[in-house]
């Protein structure tokens, strides 16, 4: 039976609330939604932090759920729900919030994730699940709510607005010269490399190749001790104008601009990886604890640092084969598997 009828469904509901980078990931999906069906009403349910970054995506209403207001979010979310019907509600985000929040959703067809993976128990806050699949990107496993709609022909765009402030701030901040973007810290401490790395990588692009070298990252004490430490080293070794600073000093639209007008971008599995994605701008990256053919920069695999299997193979004992998809290695030891070598020898695949 056919989940919609022959004509488009008049209005969508996308619930997907966090993190940055998978809101990246969610983007093609919306992208997908235009494409087939320009005339359909979208609303996207998405948080705070977030919405800062796509809310001002042309021809799709947002709706904020801002969660630091604890259960009066949801009685906010209510309020504005409760005279809207939905035709379709793409429930894609696996947390016990995003659930709850759908609840609040009026719709006949609810759909999620298949069994198999819809954690947090989200199959029962669905009543179609997409189409089983193992081994997939999470944008490709994301595009699968675009499938089972009836779409067979997914839009990989992204296309984030970039304000002109953004843009002024690109100009007034960074030289008019090519330069390599180190975002250095992942929001889980246990997926960065160590700052010693990246200042000599940092060190071999500009001598070797008299880039500017620009760190970006938020505002939380392990991001700006890594940013300390790296300009410590590059600012010993003399090199101290070939590196600009930017660490907590970022919006995010900002930060898209830093990394759309970039060269390159060198980052462990993090949402600055997959924001420089979704510009098109090449990303360099480092992945020993999380399995990169699920969660890589989707555009630049040919640019992966990939000790993964290593990883597994040292601290779990098995191989990628032996361990369920998605598995992670959780301690920072493994990240040292990756050399200083093997990322220059990346920057040299890109600039050649």
């Amino acid at each position: 039976m056919a989940l919609l009828p022959n004509t488009p469904p008049h209005h969508i509901c996308l619930l997907r609330l966090s993190a940055i980078g998978d809101i990246s990931h969610t983007l093609p999906v919306l992208r997908t939604l235009q494409t087939a069906w320009p005339d359909s009403r979208i609303t996207w349910i998405i948080g705070r932090t977030e919405f800062t970054l796509v809310g001002d995506i042309p021809g799709v209403e947002f709706i904020v759920f801002d969660k630091s207001l604890g259960w009066r979010a949801y009685w906010s979310l209510y309020r504005q729900l409760r005279t809207t019907r939905f035709d379709v509600l793409l429930h894609m985000q696996m947390s016990i919030r995003a659930s709850l929040v759908s609840l609040l959703v009026r719709t006949p067809l609810r759909i999620g994730f298949d069994r198999a993976r819809a954690k947090d128990m989200q199959w029962l806050f669905s009543n179609h699940k997409i189409a089983a699949r193992t081994q997939q990107h999470v944008v490709d496993s994301l595009l699968g709510f675009t499938e089972a709609l009836g779409i067979q022909k997914p839009t990989l765009a992204w296309e984030i607005p970039v304000p002109a402030e953004a843009e002024d701030f690109v100009r007034t901040q960074l030289p008019d010269k090519p330069y390599l973007v180190i975002s250095p810290c992942s929001s889980v401490a246990y997926r960065n490399w160590h700052s010693q790395g990246y200042a000599e990588v940092a060190l071999y692009a500009i001598r070797e190749h008299a880039m500017q070298v620009v760190l970006c990252g938020g505002n939380s004490p392990l991001e700006r001790q890594y940013a300390a430490e790296i300009c410590a080293k590059i600012d010993m070794a003399g090199h101290s104008k070939s590196l600009t600073n930017l660490t907590s000093r970022t919006s995010l639209k900002q930060l898209l601009a830093v990394l759309r007008d970039a060269r390159l971008v060198i980052s462990p599995d993090s949402g600055p990886a997959h924001l420089a994605t979704a510009v098109d701008t090449p990303v360099i990256g480092l992945y020993a604890c999380t399995n990169p053919d699920r969660a890589r920069p989707y555009r630049s695999a040919e640019l992966l640092v990939n000790r993964y299997p290593e990883a597994v193979r040292q601290f779990l004992g098995k191989s990628v084969a032996e361990v369920p998809w998605g598995t992670r290695v959780k301690t920072a030891a493994a990240m040292d598997l990756i050399t200083v070598d093997e990322v220059c020898r990346r920057i040299e695949q890109v600039l050649s």
